[in-house]
């Protein structure tokens, strides 16, 4: 018995002498900064975080749908955060539209990196090395501009001493002993430090990636360095594709300059209608000296082309795209917006308010008697764009495109308020981004490809039609570039398919009146970008009257043969709500930032 005791308590004691660290702390796996400079791939980890939290969305299924919180839809889903602030549930401490501390925590990764990258051995070969941190730099000078723009977009504010606010800006990374109780930028410091990134980003970056044949294809910049066509191809090549570009920055800028010369903006921001617009210019001479010649002629339903999509080589773009996401493999957009007989819940219902903007297929508003409209058979010779982007009351959808009826008095789920959270509250389903050759039945389900437009070129054409509709005395104010808002607006209206004989009366007839253009321009940047995210803000950022933040959104009730227009959700926003707020944590925790009036 002793003896079994001894050979027990030697043994312990052997284990315990091999466990060393058993009563110590052992080593943490934690990199500091002087770790990183030697391991590059952790250190251009803390990039990826930027785009972890792109808020483009990360991917292909990232699809917010503000658009339920505007007068373009509602949602049949009861617990839909964007339904609850339209009809009287936002606050400072309950804001879905708050990206805040998101965006702001990975903006501590990009200034980490900007930090680190510095004396990071990128590569053995020393020009390869610094042509990588030239991109990697460039890279996260871009992807903090448009951490700003967004910023500035939903936090932005005047406060109650009339100043015009944005976010407290760090260019250094912060540590445990840093001072985190840091005032707000006004608006103007922030716009400035967004152009100065963004002007970084362009000095740093290739206009597009892509693999080049000979030194003369080298951009100058790069063989300055040293750099030859394999080295360059190493760093810049295909790829690279996709990522943040000189092209890219550019377009953030422009968006940015849009904003700031809008008319919630404009008297703190110092930006004019003109400054805008020629940033929206400097993007579009991307396809060539006369850019309305390169429209893409099928930009309006990129979505559609179901294989291209799917043999979309990764990093390149058709023509309409600027910037977009990786290419998604799923069912999972159908299975959230088909109507119930095809399986899905309708999450998404279009209201009639947005059908109503929709023009006449002769290009007249269908409230404008020469337009022929019709109101018991209202989808008659309409704008084309109504039925790419909506389902209505005989609209054919599905891979056996099955026709669905949306009247009240239909006989499935698909009708009219039939089924909580799955039919819809309007009379109408989303079809725009849809693969209608997606089969979303559980017990057979056959998967699409999709992408997300981050920047369509559209996008930028419709903002620049809206600056230079205001900058150069009207629709056909051109300033030093070559096309006008009416050149812009008669190219989107034509690729849509608007127009009688080869013209477009209504057009013709406001292509003289300032106010009539604006009121058009903004009527197409709402049918062409529809569900895309852009309302909710552009309400704001034009500061439209009130009642039209609070116009209720209206459905079509359709009995027998009968059309019936009815009130669907009344919106309860406040005039204080053309600014989101500073989210109320962060206000209880830092008492230097001011929160933004009425919140």
């Amino acid at each position: 018995m002793k003896l079994k005791n001894i050979i027990l308590s030697a043994a312990l004691l052997v284990a315990f002498s091999a466990c060393d660290d058993l009563f110590e702390p052992t080593i943490e796996n934690h990199k500091d900064a002087a770790d990183l400079e030697n391991m590059p791939s952790w250190a251009v980890g803390l990039l990826g975080h930027a785009y972890i939290s792109n808020p483009l969305g990360e991917n292909a299924n990232s699809w917010k749908f503000t658009d339920v919180a505007t007068d373009d839809a509602v949602s049949n889903d009861i617990g839909n955060s964007y339904l609850k602030i339209a009809t009287g549930s936002w606050r400072a401490d309950n804001n879905p539209m708050d990206n805040w501390q998101y965006l702001r925590a990975s903006w501590q990764y990009l200034n980490q990196f900007l930090e680190i990258s510095e004396n990071v051995e990128w590569a053995r070969d020393q020009v390869a090395s610094d042509l990588f941190k030239k991109r990697f730099q460039g890279d996260a000078y871009g992807m903090r501009a448009l951490y700003m723009y967004h910023l500035l977009m939903s936090c932005a504010g005047w406060s109650a001493d009339g100043q015009l606010l944005g976010i407290p800006i760090l260019t250094e990374s912060e540590n445990i002993d840093s001072d985190f109780n840091k005032p707000r930028n006004t608006f103007r410091e922030c716009l400035d430090q967004l152009n100065q990134d963004v002007e970084k980003a362009i000095e740093m970056l290739p206009e597009e990636y892509g693999d080049v044949n000979g030194a003369s294809n080298v951009p100058a910049k790069y063989t300055q360095m040293g750099a030859d066509p394999s080295q360059y191809n190493r760093v810049f090549g295909d790829h690279a594709k996709n990522r943040m570009s000189a092209r890219v920055a550019r377009a953030i800028r422009a968006q940015a300059a849009l904003l700031a010369a809008s008319p919630a903006y404009s008297e703190g921001s110092g930006v004019t209608w003109e400054q805008a617009a020629n940033s929206m210019a400097e993007v579009l001479a991307n396809l060539g000296s006369k850019p309305i010649e390169n429209i893409d002629p099928t930009g309006n339903k990129w979505y559609e082309d179901a294989n291209g999509i799917k043999n979309l080589v990764a990093g390149y773009n058709r023509p309409e795209f600027l910037w977009r996401s990786n290419k998604n493999e799923s069912a999972d957009l159908e299975k959230d917006q088909y109507p119930p007989s095809l399986f899905g819940k309708g999450r998404v219902n279009p209201s009639q308010n947005l059908v109503d903007a929709f023009p006449s297929l002769t290009g007249y508003p269908i409230s404008d008697s020469r337009s022929g409209y019709d109101a018991q058979n209202p989808y008659a010779n309409r704008d084309p764009r109504l039925a790419l982007y909506i389902i209505y009351n005989g609209s054919k959808a599905g891979t056996d495109k099955s026709v669905i009826t949306t009247a009240f008095d239909g006989s499935n789920n698909d009708a009219m308020n039939k089924f909580d959270g799955a039919s819809t509250r309007t009379g109408y389903y989303l079809r725009k981004f849809l693969d209608m050759n997606v089969n979303a039945n559980p017990s057979n389900t056959t998967n699409g490809y999709h992408i997300k437009p981050w920047i369509r070129y559209t996008e930028i054409f419709l903002g620049y039609a809206e600056a230079a509709n205001e900058a150069w005395g009207g629709p056909q104010g051109t300033g030093s570039n070559s096309y006008s808002a009416y050149d812009v607006i008669k190219a989107i209206r034509k690729r849509a398919g608007i127009g009688e004989n080869g013209g477009d009366p209504y057009l013709e007839s406001v292509k003289g009146d300032k106010d009539k253009m604006r009121e058009l321009i903004r009527n197409e940047r709402r049918l062409e970008l529809c569900f895309e995210g852009f309302r909710f803000w552009d309400l704001r950022r034009w500061k439209v009257d009130i009642s039209k933040l609070n116009e209720t959104v209206k459905g079509m009730k359709i009995t027998g043969t009968n059309h019936e227009v009815v009130d669907v959700e009344k919106r309860d926003y406040k005039d204080y709500m053309y600014y989101g707020p500073v989210p109320y944590s962060e206000m209880l925790k830092f008492d230097a930032l001011i929160q933004n009036k009425g919140w």
